[in-house]
């Protein structure tokens, strides 16, 4: 079977039929090993970001040309953190007690890569810090005990469920009830004017208050089209060094304080002079600090602003914390793929393929909300999840698993910058019209002034 896309989420984006030359797809449909068909996923979300890309170039009364996706790119790309060199040797990271450990009755996944979700394993389980006293700990438990004392300690941690016990799960429910993303207005205002540019995100400002994969992919790819990054941090907060390196691309890089009034002062002014704000951290949290959607777009009429969850907005667990390996988990892709693998506990995914997926289509739910602003005018307000990208895959049907030990070098380049010669998956997608690329490398993180220039103000 030769590879494809899947035209419904062109669909759901835009409300328009995706034509059937619209995407040239080349090589092979199975790439990866396992059984869901992860190739397709990444393929489309890929192509739906580039084809958005170029209805803005359309907007700018420029020919975009024909959108190409690759699947061994794609596969690549979804896998851009493994490839990560800093002048030759791998980014070093280190996170000994997250895994998979065996209850009294099956399976749970502890997600220990951050200081503060250590502390609520050992909070919540009243254990130290060490692999052994987790296994023993756990080993003694049922598995719903150890998630819900996890995840009342403030934690992060999954049950591993089957697909059948999560689709009658009232949060599987819900979360398989949303659109792969959706785009509702926030409220009115002008139509934006375009700043003049040959690339469909010249001249957009994105205010990126996100960690981890998903919404640090969307503003790498968003970067690559050419907008104005600007990647707020906090120096207080820990990071995942190989991922920041990775997702860092194209964006420039600052610390705010949001625990104090000065730097929720700052980030209003940020907003008020920013396009896009997209955010990835636990639903609520900027909520409580003032910074609603609504907020949002009150500071700056026609933004757009766009919230990544792991569960989804509706349902029991909407304020959840999660991650990609736990929705995995609780959504019966792991067992499904320790079934398929013969193995007697969880079998995830080959890459991170809800994270990836989820923010190339961030992505291209933003460049189409953009599209909207500058055509109809308004604020809008994009929605995607985890848990929602996992449902998607699902409905992807199966495949014959792919050989083992991909080699993407062939998609690797070079680039200097200020951490050193890095060597990166070049950005997939051809748009003739404008091809994406990243024009800087990743900066040393909270080494750029928190301003839309290098000034500071």
């Amino acid at each position: 079977m030769s590879a494809s896309v899947d035209a419904r989420v062109w669909t759901t984006l835009t409300g328009e039929t995706l034509a059937e030359d619209a995407v040239e797809v080349t090589g092979p449909e199975s790439v990866l090993p396992g059984t869901f068909r992860v190739e397709e996923a990444a393929t489309t979300s890929i192509a739906a970001a580039t084809l958005a890309a170029g209805e803005l170039l359309r907007v700018r009364g420029i020919e975009p040309g024909r959108v190409s996706v690759d699947t061994r790119h794609a596969a690549a790309s979804f896998h851009s953190e493994q490839y990560i060199r800093v002048d030759g040797e791998p980014v070093p990271f280190s996170a000994p007690l997250s895994g998979d450990y065996r209850a009294n009755d099956g399976w749970v996944r502890l997600h220990c890569n951050y200081p503060r979700h250590v502390s609520a394993v050992c909070w919540g389980l009243g254990v130290p810090a060490t692999r052994a006293a987790f296994e023993k700990v756990v080993a003694a438990k049922s598995k719903f005990e150890v998630e819900s004392a996890v995840v009342g300690a403030g934690g992060a941690a999954a049950v591993l469920r089957t697909r059948e016990e999560w689709l009658a799960h009232k949060q599987g429910q819900a979360s398989s009830a949303l659109p792969i993303a959706e785009i509702r207005p926030l409220g009115p205002s002008e139509p934006r004017r375009l700043f003049d540019s040959d690339r469909p995100m010249g001249g957009v400002r994105v205010l990126e208050l996100t960690h981890v994969i998903a919404g640090p992919v969307a503003g790498r790819v968003l970067a690559a089209h050419g907008a104005t990054v600007l990647h707020v941090g906090s120096a207080n907060l820990p990071t995942v060094p190989p991922l920041a390196v990775d997702t860092g691309m194209g964006k420039r890089s600052a610390y705010v304080d949001l625990e104090s009034e000065a730097g929720r002062a700052r980030l209003r002014k940020l907003v008020a002079r920013a396009d896009v704000v997209l955010q990835g951290f636990r639903p609520g949290s900027l909520v409580a600090k003032g910074f609603s959607p609504e907020a949002l777009a009150e500071l700056h009429p026609g933004i757009v602003v766009a919230d990544l969850s792991a569960y989804g907005w509706e349902g029991p667990w909407a304020r959840r914390r999660g991650f990609d390996s736990l929705v995995q988990m609780a959504s019966g892709i792991a067992d499904e793929g320790g079934k398929a693998a013969g193995i007697d506990g969880p079998g995830p995914l080959p890459v991170q393929a809800l994270d990836h997926a989820t923010g190339w289509l961030t992505a291209a739910a933003i460049m189409t909300a953009l599209r909207r602003a500058m055509t109809e005018g308004g604020s809008w307000h994009v929605r995607t999840s985890l848990a929602g990208t996992a449902h998607w895959l699902d409905s992807l049907g199966r495949k014959e698993s792919g050989p083992t030990g991909f080699d993407g070098s062939e998609w690797l380049e070079d680039a200097d910058g200020q951490l050193g010669r890095l060597t990166r998956v070049r950005m997939p997608g051809v748009l003739p019209g404008a091809n994406p690329q990243w024009t800087e490398a990743t900066h040393v993180p909270g080494s750029d002034p928190a301003s839309w220039n290098n000034t500071g103000v």
